[in-house]
């Protein structure tokens, strides 16, 4: 099965288990806001996910003087955060509606790197060169950095404790997990991008290295603006 296939593939299966992880919640009891069921919530999602991911995809592709067009999660992730702030601002939605995507996100990521992982060369999201025993040849005999895997062991990890958060009715995490998720994705994807051959914009750091810098900022203004979450019972009103 080739590369392309196999990253597909992987895709659906993201996409499979972040479903999965909806209903999963919903199984526990849990309600989250009813906004973010939405259809014109949903539309400027998907609208403002599809611009971000081209966008910055592309970009990098650009600054590393490749051509073509390319997608990025973390471009989808960053365009998704701009287009719900904004149709939120114009719908007058003032309470905070992404608590519901922390798990489905780290799934996701989690299971979508993998198939970045098989692409191989062709996806440029391969590491630098690397002596370490893990390298990994891609097909052109160098051994590099997976630096897909590092990322989707690290969001598998965070999906693990953001479960057993739930499974321990912890009020913080649960009311607060999109904005945790978003820190943690940030700071982790800063760290695998020094391990990525991108062209540079300011010093060492790469356009994702500024864009990770933004989302780890914007979580951590909103976790520390965050009212203070209730005691759970039976299910999460946020």
């Amino acid at each position: 099965m080739g590369g392309a296939l196999l990253h597909t593939l992987f895709d659906v299966v993201a996409w499979l288990a972040a479903a999965a992880a909806v209903y999963w919640l919903s199984r526990q009891g849990l309600r989250f806001p009813a906004q973010s069921f939405e259809l014109p919530y949903i539309a400027a999602l998907v609208f403002g996910a599809g611009i971000g991911a081209y966008l910055f995809g592309s970009a990098n592709l650009w600054l590393s003087g490749e051509s073509g067009i390319a997608r990025s999660v973390e471009g989808a992730l960053a365009g998704g955060i701009v287009a719900i702030e904004l149709y939120k601002w114009c719908a007058g939605i003032t309470m905070r509606t992404g608590a519901r995507f922390a798990l489905p996100l780290a799934l996701g990521i989690a299971i979508g790197r993998i198939g970045c992982y098989f692409a191989g060369l062709d996806d440029f999201t391969y590491g630098t060169p690397t002596a370490l025993p893990f390298g990994h040849d891609f097909g052109d005999g160098v051994l590099r950095h997976p630096v897909q895997l590092y990322e989707s062991v690290a969001m598998a990890v965070f999906a693990l404790v953001y479960v057993l958060a739930v499974l321990n009715r912890n009020a913080f995490v649960i009311t607060n997990g999109f904005y945790l998720v978003l820190a943690y994705y940030g700071a982790q994807r800063f760290l695998w991008e020094f391990l990525k051959p991108y062209g540079t914009l300011i010093g060492p750091l790469t356009l994702f290295h500024l864009l990770s810098l933004s989302i780890l900022l914007y979580a951590a203004v909103m976790l520390a603006t965050a009212p203070k979450a209730r005691r759970l019972q039976n299910e999460l009103l946020a």
